[in-house]
């Protein structure tokens, strides 16, 4: 396994679940970073790259939102998977408005994370310098360009990296537009399941895109209210 591909940044305060994550981890191959606080973990994303973030809400110093809002000024490609209490499912929603791609809920299973990690480092990329050139091959969306493998979304001068599942989501929009999209339908394709707050987390996702997209007004997301969404692009 690269050494870069499978590096994986873990923060977690508890000291217990930690060693557990890790040595699994590295069980499984993956080089893990340990940081116990919100500032040793921003020391060392700064200080090195990884593959993917494994970060907890509740953090000591700085909290696990603070933390990802600092990653994402730096890096908005990086998967990020939050921890987060069962209890507390306002944090799922909250973790994903700011930029988070997915959270695992306490207590879970090893084979889930470790099943989570998998997909997303499958679907990862190395960014090259030259990613965004006119001569790369794209999706044409209306007046965008929407360059898959370096997860890259341009409309003249508006750029935008997305982040993993937000670029599956934008290519799930491309490949189907203009026809009516259940939300059980989306949700399958692009999350791989459906439950309530997978479906909370798609209308978070969706504001998103509504956003990077406002640059082209013949592009249009629309809600079917207890169907799902179009995809509209006027020709």
């Amino acid at each position: 396994m690269n050494e870069q591909r499978n590096r994986i940044l873990l923060v977690e305060d508890d000291s217990a679940l930690s060693f557990i994550v890790r040595d699994n981890l590295e069980l499984h191959q993956y080089n893990v970073d340990l940081a116990e606080d919100g500032d040793a973990a921003l020391k060392l994303f700064h200080d090195n790259t990884y593959a993917l973030i494994i970060l907890d809400v509740m953090l000591p110093k700085k909290d696990g939102f603070a933390v990802a809002r600092e990653i994402r000024k730096v890096n908005e490609q990086v998967p990020v998977i939050f921890l987060t209490a069962r209890s507390m499912n306002e944090d799922k929603i909250a973790g994903l408005t700011l930029g988070g791609d997915d959270y695992i809920t306490k207590p879970f299973s090893m084979e889930e994370l470790l099943l989570k990690i998998k997909i997303f480092l499958r679907r990862s990329v190395v960014i090259s310098p030259e990613a965004g050139r006119p001569d790369k091959k794209g999706i044409h969306i209306g007046n965008y360009l929407f360059v898959e493998e370096d997860l890259l979304l341009t409309c003249g001068d508006f750029q935008r990296r997305l982040t993993l599942k937000e670029a599956e989501l934008v290519k799930f929009f491309a490949t189907n537009t203009n026809r009516v999209l259940n939300r059980d339908e989306i949700l399958e394709k692009v999350w791989g399941s459906n439950d309530y707050f997978l479906g909370r987390s798609l209308d978070v996702f969706i504001s998103r895109l509504r956003k990077y997209f406002s640059h082209d007004p013949a592009i249009r997301i629309t809600n079917l209210h207890g169907i799902g969404f179009r995809f509209n692009v006027k020709s």
